[in-house]
């Protein structure tokens, strides 16, 4: 429960037909193990108290009361569980015949949801024995007490408000005006499903389908359980399918065939911030619903939910470098246009030997390749100065050549040294002011370069520097079109090898490969020998901890606390807490802080689900302070 989690279960049991009290018997000892293993929300298949393949014995007087009474010895072997379960039997209601899924929790059965779309298409004929449910809870006498019964229940947790389960039944997620829409709408955050879905060739990949949708759509939780192992096989095969997905991904799926309890932990707290966030999710009617509270104690979910350490990076191959060449398209296409639209002649690109510049340089090549334009229009320019190394002069050299650009080298270091003597800067006094005033003097030289060749200077920042801040104000932090201001520096460097590898040319692969291997610098510091002196990784903290940070910060509104117990998880091979714990603070510091640089940023393309450009996705004051959140990762 705690930042959110609760951990579900969709379980198919072992059963026999027709026979409840066996049945009853295998419920009670997987809902025990789900409930031990700390499920606190159980889902098992549609009528698994009496199997789904009765056929015309759902007529009988005997089965249908044993049902009920088996009901009442799971109800019974549910209290003290501290969890929600969910169980399908033949429910007889004023002489009609329902499929039911009972809610049953701690002792007790809360209520009753009926199937309301009964299939009798194809192998299917549950009309000749169901009556479709009605939406509008109704009262029903189940032994002494009376409980509501109807589509229109939803149970919501105590010691979680924002836990809110409405039921679907097997057909309910097949058809168009599902029951899931409105129980949503209404304020479900996650779906049960008892389902008992026969298989067929394909079939299940269309189920998953289905499944994942609806939890997209729904920006829910969907748990689905479906009957397996001793249904009668008369005519059909039931293989137990049980899928877990949140927000359209799947969390976790059964194999087929087998009677398997699956297990995920659902993230309630993050489906309520995508809701939050998407303002087009309109809330529904919720007249006609009746919200049932049930107790649920407030404990540390123990996490089986894994958070991949690069969240921006696929971690496939093949999907790796399908999402690198969409992403070089939507950085090409955005600069194309922008030529198009101004008019410009060339493009002026300072060039350093670095990452980030030759992934402009690479993105600006691109553009002009669309445009039919020469690449001799393109400027590259290296401005070498007191911390340049050879290795990366070298590189900024070999790249412009192999890409056929024009290579420009202007030599700063007399101007920075007249504007240091201009401002009383003493040139051994190696502050703020000696780096930035090289930074400012090569966005100076770029500028006037590009009036004189009626051109535009090309940006080259990324977007991990600028949630850092880590940018000389109107000095690399400016330009005409900021081409890498969407992409985070751990997909800078899969962007560049992808071209590395697709290039096709040798000696193009080479000099980017080795420019993969140079370590992150500024190069504002004067070398030791021919190292470099300034390892940007050292001062700020590792871009792949900060990007993991950012996007669990903006994209999941994720509180600090939460994001270290999950950077606990994922880094817990690389990095100690303490140094996840120092460079969290140090995030979130900076991220504050520096809102005054994004707040007058360039144009640039947004390339993924976060951006921090103040006229689109991140509309944050500059003097917002962080003292909440640093408060919190104090109290760790």
């Amino acid at each position: 429960m705690k930042h959110g989690y609760i951990k579900v279960a969709a379980v198919t049991p072992k059963i026999k037909v027709a026979d409840p009290v066996f049945n009853a018997r295998q419920i009670c000892e997987r809902m025990e193990e789900a409930a031990d293993r700390g499920a606190k929300i159980i889902v098992f298949p549609e009528l698994c108290l009496t199997g789904y393949t009765c056929g015309d014995l759902f007529l009988q007087e005997l089965l249908l009361k044993e049902a009920k009474e088996q009901l009442q010895v799971i109800a019974d072997a549910s209290e003290g569980l501290d969890a929600l379960i969910f169980v399908g039997l033949p429910v007889e209601k004023e002489h009609k015949l329902y499929n039911v899924a009972a809610a049953v929790h701690d002792g007790r059965v809360l209520g009753m949801i009926p199937k309301r779309f009964i299939p009798s298409y194809a192998e299917f004929y549950e009309t000749r024995h169901f009556t479709p449910g009605n939406r509008v809870p109704e009262p029903f006498r189940l032994e002494d007490e009376e409980i509501p019964f109807g589509g229109n229940l939803l149970f919501q947790a105590d010691s979680m408000p924002e836990l809110v389960i409405g039921c679907e039944i097997c057909e309910d997620i097949w058809v168009p005006d599902s029951p899931g829409l409105s129980h949503a709408m209404a304020g479900a955050s996650v779906l049960v499903n008892l389902s008992a879905s026969n298989e067929t060739v394909g079939k299940d990949s269309y189920r998953e389908m289905l499944v994942k949708s609806a939890s997209a759509r729904f920006i829910a939780g969907y748990v689905y359980a479906s009957a397996g192992e001793g249904e009668s096989t008369q005519d059909l095969v039931f293989g137990g399918h049980n899928l877990i997905a949140e927000n359209g991904t799947v969390l976790a799926r059964s194999r087929r065939f087998s009677a398997q309890t699956i297990y995920a932990d659902l993230d309630i707290h993050r489906l309520s911030h995508e809701r939050r966030r998407m303002t087009s999710y309109h809330a529904g009617n919720k007249k006609e619903y009746q919200m049932l509270s049930f107790r649920m104690e407030e404990e540390d979910t123990e996490l089986e939910r894994r958070y991949d350490a690069m969240p921006f990076v696929p971690s496939g191959k093949k999907e790796r470098e399908t999402r690198c060449d969409e992403i070089l398209s939507i950085q090409s296409y955005g600069l194309k246009k922008r030529y198009e639209h101004t008019g410009a002649k060339t493009a002026v690109i300072g060039v350093s030997g670095g990452l980030d510049s030759a992934l402009a340089l690479l993105v600006t090549v691109r553009a002009f390749d669309m445009l039919e334009r020469s690449r001799e229009q393109i400027v590259a320019v290296t401005m070498p100065c007191f911390g340049t190394t050879d290795r990366t002069y070298r590189n900024s050299c070999k790249l412009a050549e192999t890409l056929g650009v024009t290579l420009k080298e202007v030599n700063i270091k007399e101007a920075v040294n007249v504007h240091f003597r201009d401002i009383g800067q003493e040139s051994d006094k190696h502050d703020i002011t000696y780096e930035n005033g090289q930074a400012r003097e090569r966005t100076q030289v770029l500028m006037d370069i590009a009036n004189q060749t009626d051109g535009m200077v090309i940006g080259t920042g990324d977007m991990s520097e600028l949630a850092l801040g880590w940018a000389t104000y109107n000095g690399d932090h400016m330009s005409m079109y900021g081409v890498n201001s969407g992409v985070p520096k751990t997909l800078v460097r899969h962007l560049v090898r992808y071209y590395a590898d697709t290039c096709q040319k040798e000696e193009l692969a080479a000099v980017l490969l080795d420019i993969l291997d140079t370590p992150v610098s500024p190069e504002l510091l004067p070398p030791s020998g021919d190292a470099i002196a300034q390892k940007t990784e050292d001062l700020v903290g590792p871009y792949e901890l900060h990007d993991f940070f950012l996007y669990y910060m903006l994209r999941c509104g994720f509180e600090p606390a939460k994001i270290y117990r999950i950077a606990k998880i994922s880094f817990a091979d690389k990095y100690a807490e303490d140094v996840i714990l120092k460079w969290l603070k140090t995030f979130y510091r900076r991220f504050f802080a520096q809102q005054f640089k994004r707040s007058c940023l360039p144009d640039g393309p947004k390339v993924g689900s976060v951006a921090l450009s103040p006229r689109g996705d991140l509309r944050m004051p500059s003097d917002a302070v962080a003292a909440i959140w640093l408060k919190q990762l104090e109290e760790l």
